[in-house]
């Protein structure tokens, strides 16, 4: 599976969000996307699924623009999993996650569809809540749901924007690590936005910085996650430390005093 991003741009009306984006994707693996709020990790995202069309540049899956693929096709091979669903009419969890299987089959569900479905819950710790309503969780509930969901589909290409988002440290920490290790396990490509710079650098594969809609830095933990990179995309005053052979951030505040970023 080879994905390009090839001089990406993206605006609305005549505001630039995303500008002159090259990235490019061969091998499985978890990616995360980094960036403070409003620098066009979403956009880049939704510019890779279809859900936004570039203003300028493409963005091709073994040398097909996105754009040409049918819907359908194209979610044979790339799943997403938005921060936040506004689903709320009465389903199960079990039938929530049931929707990823349906670029699979038609719309009635196989008892194999089934057997995933509940394979991906159990991947999640959600495996008690099968029986329970979807719009009756807590947010933490729902957005381990939604990533059985996007796991269930069995695509190539997988999308998460920010998967942890309602999530306590543990199951950060837990979820972080299983889509790692999935990424490896089932060799495809795993690609999510992270607001956690130690997540991100304890379990990422490989990173990317965003600042001012651009690429500013991209490659392993320890080449992107710098006391210089951080301080200029956060504009925090930050140290790294190496914990486990991967770099840790401990932020400082502008009085001097030290604060571990969680």
């Amino acid at each position: 599976m080879l994905v390009q991003i090839n001089n990406l741009g993206f605006s609305y009306t005549d505001v630039p969000i995303l500008k002159n984006i090259n990235l490019e994707f061969s091998e499985p693996g978890l990616i995360a996307i980094l960036g403070p709020n409003g620098v066009g990790k979403s956009t880049l995202i939704h510019c890779m699924n279809r859900i936004l069309k570039p203003t300028e540049g493409t963005v091709t899956i073994n040398g097909k623009d996105v754009q040409e693929y049918h819907l359908k096709e194209l979610a044979l091979i790339q799943g997403y999993v938005p921060c936040m669903s506004v689903e709320s009419f009465p389903m199960s969890v079990v039938d929530a996650v049931l929707l990823g299987r349906h670029p699979h089959s038609n719309w009635k569900s196989t008892r194999e569809d089934l057997e995933i479905a509940y394979d991906m819950l159990r991947a999640v710790g959600v495996e008690d809540l099968a029986m329970r309503p979807f719009n009756k969780l807590s947010a933490g509930q729902h957005q381990k749901v939604m990533l059985a969901r996007g796991l269930a589909q069995q695509t190539e290409i997988l999308l998460l924007d920010e998967p942890t988002a309602n999530l306590d440290v543990k199951h950060q920490l837990e979820v972080t690590r299983m889509l790692r290790d999935f990424a490896h396990e089932k060799n495809i490509l795993v690609i999510m936005i992270c607001h956690d710079l130690n997540i991100a650098a304890k379990y990422a594969d490989e990173v990317i910085m965003l600042k001012d809609g651009m690429v500013y830095a991209t490659g392993t933990a320890d080449e992107v996650i710098t006391d210089e990179n951080v301080s200029s995309v956060y504009n925090v005053n930050c140290h790294i430390v190496e914990d486990e052979g991967r770099p840790h951030v401990i932020l400082r505040d502008p009085d001097g005093t030290e604060c571990r970023a969680d």
